[in-house]
């Protein structure tokens, strides 16, 4: 089992910034890569930003030039700095890691969410 600690959550002004931190731990074999989902109140859960265990990089197109997603491979840490944030980032945001093991056996685990909320 794989064990996800998400931080850095709160509430700022349009504008602001704030910057995402997950962990994770317990029985690691090989993390594949790590990524940030949200999911706003009516809506379904969508992907903002993730990345593989090479540096490669995918962002929603509604975040490309504000948001920057970046790991600690030794730490097994994906960091998730927003900038120039907006109301409509308003989101519970949810940390996701893409899990392999032996026989790539692919597991996905997901953090208990953190609250990101942006006041106009």
């Amino acid at each position: 089992q794989v064990q996800l600690v998400e931080s850095g959550g709160g509430l700022v002004q349009a504008g602001g910034s704030l910057r995402l931190s997950c962990a994770a731990s317990g029985s690691i074999f090989s993390i594949r890569a790590m990524g940030w989902y949200r999911q706003a109140p009516g809506k379904q859960r969508e992907l903002v930003a993730d990345i593989t265990i090479g540096g490669v990089t995918n962002y929603a197109d509604s975040v490309k030039g504000r948001f920057t997603i970046s790991r600690d491979n030794a730490k097994n840490t994906v960091y998730l700095q927003m900038n120039s944030l907006k109301p409509e980032d308003t989101a519970v945001y949810y940390c996701r890691v893409v899990h392999v093991t032996i026989g790539n056996i692919m597991t996905y685990y997901w953090g208990q969410g953190t609250q990101v909320t942006v006041s106009s």
